[in-house]
């Protein structure tokens, strides 16, 4: 009786530490394995995970499942996570967001190849082909632009305007004063356009 008591008082002295332990402490815990830690980090970050994956899906059920896709890559992969480089929350957030974008690219390639099996057979005017050709030139040039950023300015633009984050949130989502995402989106938006011009 007196060991079960102990055990109990142990189990509850643990779960209080970890509610009171940091999330940076959490995730490197779980890098060690360590299943309560995960626990104790799984309920505190869910919400802002879901709601980073909402925000980019508009789909509460495609959401929902992206949540648990990095709930899961968290605990696989927590110990790539560098406390020096940031804080877990922008870590976190940061594998959301990513997920989340890989899932809307995916979805649109799944309704692109749809749409292109049921218009195959449909003849197809000149107008309708010079058209897809210029999309494609337009793609073409906004990614050979894109490729010229370094990879925080490309990831700060593709927050904000393919994301449709502000800089506050582009902050926030990288772990960075909103001074520096500012920065890196000006800049950005800066050689974008020297890129598209040399390539027009």
């Amino acid at each position: 009786m007196a060991a079960a008591a102990i055990s109990m008082a142990s189990t509850a002295s643990t779960a209080r530490s970890l509610a009171d332990a940091a999330s940076e402490e959490l995730l490197v815990a779980v890098a060690q394995g360590d299943q309560q830690a995960f626990a104790s980090l799984y309920d505190r970050v869910t919400p802002q995970v879901l709601g980073v994956a909402l925000r980019v899906l508009r789909d509460r059920a495609l959401a929902e499942e992206v949540a648990q896709e990095v709930m899961v890559e968290v605990w696989r992969k927590a110990d790539r996570f560098d406390p020096d480089r940031g804080t877990a929350s922008g870590w976190i957030t940061t594998l959301a967001h990513r997920r989340a974008v890989d899932r809307v690219r995916s979805e649109q390639a799944s309704r692109d190849r749809d749409d292109r099996v049921s218009r195959r057979d449909e003849p197809r005017a000149f107008d309708a082909v010079a058209d897809e050709v210029q999309v494609n030139l337009d793609h073409w040039q906004v990614r050979r632009a894109l490729a010229t950023l370094t990879d925080r300015q490309r990831e700060a633009i593709e927050l904000a305007y393919f994301g449709g984050h502000t800089y506050r949130d582009v902050a926030r989502v990288l772990g960075i004063p909103e001074g520096t995402a500012k920065s890196r989106l000006r800049d950005g938006l800066l050689r974008l356009r020297e890129a598209l011009e040399d390539l027009v």
